[in-house]
């Protein structure tokens, strides 16, 4: 192909009908006829000896080279806006910018409610919204653009995937106050549960994906030892609430029991064994990495989690 004769116009229609997989809603997405952005396709066809699309029903289905090129070529074309908007000035007192950010609700008991006396403060106009996230869903979303930060534990991250670790949490052993079994151990809330009776006791386990082990069952393994887990919850608060009120105990990340203990009338122990303290990180997509508002919307989150 001549790139010097290629029209550079059909890289946007490419993009658009690589999102839409509908030349309906490609044109609606760059401002074009139907007639035109199936003119472009066969131009687009005709230029890179490929079919790029082929019909499924009312559905567009890229063809092999067409979804190899969706990637770099989102790249090319927001390094493309990128160099051609200039130099941004971001004010976040006069910005009405909305950001997407997706974790578990740790963060939206630890994190949201002091993000939102900030904003109020400093950002009046914009807005934040948490969504619901599985680790495992991560990519596709920060790939599509649905959201512009992913608050996870560390894990292999795609080369296109920017990353800043925030903070580690331990784990530790919540039980309802006056847990019978506890109290006729004798066991005192801040000690050590022996492992014994942390084995014996049943457990609710906080999975989003409703797997029923984690990595607390993985060390109990390597000791020759289990754990009986009788309910899975895909939000922390429903594990808590769940063991204020029954003779159910769990394993929770120690910044978010010591915030909510009192108020929901648990004690926590120590767990009796050695357990990973996974390392959150915030993720972003790299294409966001130099935007302003984006930055501004990074530091603000490392600065409210800098003392956990």
């Amino acid at each position: 192909m001549n790139l010097l004769s290629f029209d550079l116009n059909l890289l946007r229609v490419l993009n658009a009908l690589l999102a839409e997989h509908s030349t309906t809603r490609a044109g609606e997405r760059i401002g074009l006829s139907q007639s035109a952005v199936s003119a472009a396709l066969g131009r687009l066809r005709h230029a890179l000896g490929d079919p790029l699309f082929v019909r499924e029903g009312q559905r567009l289905v890229p063809t092999d080279f067409a979804q190899s090129l969706e990637r770099p070529l989102a790249r090319i074309l927001a390094d493309l806006q990128d160099v051609l908007a200039g130099p941004e000035v971001f004010d976040p007192h006069e910005a009405g910018t909305t950001f997407k950010v997706s974790g578990s609700d740790f963060f939206a008991t630890l994190l949201m409610p002091r993000l939102g006396k900030l904003f109020a403060r400093t950002a009046p106009r914009m807005c934040i919204q948490q969504v619901d996230l599985h680790p495992d869903s991560y990519v596709s979303i920060l790939e599509d653009a649905t959201i512009d930060l992913a608050l996870i534990p560390r894990m292999p991250f795609p080369s296109w995937i920017a990353h800043q670790a925030l903070f580690r949490s331990r784990f530790v052993v919540v039980a309802r106050q006056g847990h019978p079994a506890l109290s006729s151990a004798g066991i005192a809330p801040g000690s050590v549960m022996p492992l014994d009776l942390m084995c014996r006791l049943s457990h609710v386990l906080f999975s989003p994906e409703g797997k029923g082990a984690g990595p607390t069952d993985a060390a109990l393994a390597e000791i020759g030892r289990s754990r009986r887990v009788v309910m899975t919850l895909p939000v922390f608060s429903g594990v808590a609430n769940a063991v204020a009120h029954s003779d159910l105990i769990a394993l929770l990340p120690h910044q978010y029991v010591d915030h909510i203990a009192h108020a929901q009338g648990l004690d926590q122990f120590q767990p009796p064994l050695a357990l990973p303290e996974p390392e959150l990180c915030m993720v972003w997509h790299e294409r966001s990495t130099t935007n302003p508002a984006h930055r501004w919307l990074r530091q603000q989150v490392r600065d409210t989690l800098a003392g956990f």
